[in-house]
């Protein structure tokens, strides 16, 4: 049984990951579109290395103080970074990664 406009099921291309990381205002100036870096992702027996492509930089900061901006408050702001990783079958969605740049 299924319910009206309720979905069945999701489709999703699984060949290519998004892998949606957070970097400092400091390390935006050394990340830019097309830069390759390195993603390690833990798995059972150790950390495993794959490759990955900057595809996308925020241009608005995120998780910004709510009142004053002092120095050391500003090392708050954080920038959104797609990644394209590559996927060899044992990449899911949700997974945690850890990013080389």
């Amino acid at each position: 049984m299924a319910a009206p406009g309720k979905a069945l099921y999701k489709v999703a291309d699984l060949s290519t990951l998004i892998l949606r990381a957070y970097i400092t205002g400091d390390q935006i100036t050394e990340v830019k579109i097309g830069q390759q870096l390195t993603v390690l992702v833990d798995s059972s027996s150790a950390t495993r290395e794959l490759p990955g492509v900057v595809s996308w930089i925020s241009d608005k900061a995120e998780f910004t103080p709510k009142t004053i901006q002092t120095k050391d408050e500003r090392a708050n702001l954080v920038y959104a970074v797609k990644i394209l990783v590559k996927n060899d079958g044992r990449l899911k969605p949700g997974m945690f990664a850890e990013v080389k740049f």
